[in-house]
């Protein structure tokens, strides 16, 4: 089994004078998976799996088990914590399995092992990572950037079943240090179809100033 690792993505808030500013504390949760889909009239909506904190809980895990008829998760665990001024967070699961696009002439989406993590930095920003074992029904290049996609086709009039985001990388404008880590993004008929919603494996978030605010310039 071949597994991919990315790291290296690293988010800095804007230089700012902290001295008269209250204290902040640095936050960051971290989920296993989750989906959110609208499809045959039914809303889907698992929650964030195996959901960690660096406030506590410190650690989470599920068995997993079918998400109506979208996904199937298998085993899945988070660790959440702090040291210092540091927030650390590791999030991943293994075993995922979607069939949902077959019904639509798509492939089944398999990802045998994933990860993502985060942390905050002592230079006011966040670093990101991922990594992905093992998948089926859609390829994975040798070196994944951030925010790689890859488009599924067969939908109606050329538009896309899904798109699959490997490594996506979230962050605020302006840029406050802040970075949410999704491992894999899977969004079904973003042009629109016969449903919609996302499914997300693998979650790590950390924000530096994520209480108390970031200091004012």
């Amino acid at each position: 089994m071949r597994t991919l690792l990315v790291t290296g993505v690293l988010l800095l808030a804007a230089p700012s004078a902290a001295y008269a500013d209250p204290p902040v504390t640095s936050t960051g949760w971290g989920s296993a998976g989750s989906v959110d889909v609208l499809a045959d009239n039914q809303h889907v909506v698992t929650g964030e799996l195996a959901r960690c904190d660096a406030d506590g809980p410190a650690s989470a895990r599920t068995l997993g088990g079918a998400a109506g008829q979208i996904a199937q998760f298998s085993f899945g665990g988070t660790v959440c914590g702090r040291k210092g001024p540091i927030a650390d967070v590791q999030a991943g699961g293994q075993r995922f399995e979607s069939g949902f696009l077959t019904r639509y002439g798509g492939p089944r989406l398999k990802v045998r092992t994933y990860s993502a993590g985060c942390a905050t930095t002592t230079d006011s920003g966040s670093t990101g990572s991922m990594s992905i074992g093992e998948v089926s029904g859609f390829l994975v290049p040798s070196s994944i950037p951030a925010n790689y996609r890859i488009t599924v086709p067969g939908g109606a009039a050329g538009t896309a079943l899904a798109t699959i985001t490997l490594n996506e990388t979230v962050t605020p404008t302006p840029a406050d240090g802040s970075l949410v880590t999704h491992a894999v993004h899977v969004k079904l008929f973003p042009q629109g179809g016969p449903a919609s919603g996302d499914i997300y494996l693998g979650t790590a978030a950390c924000n530096p100033y994520g209480k108390g605010g970031a200091p004012k310039p």
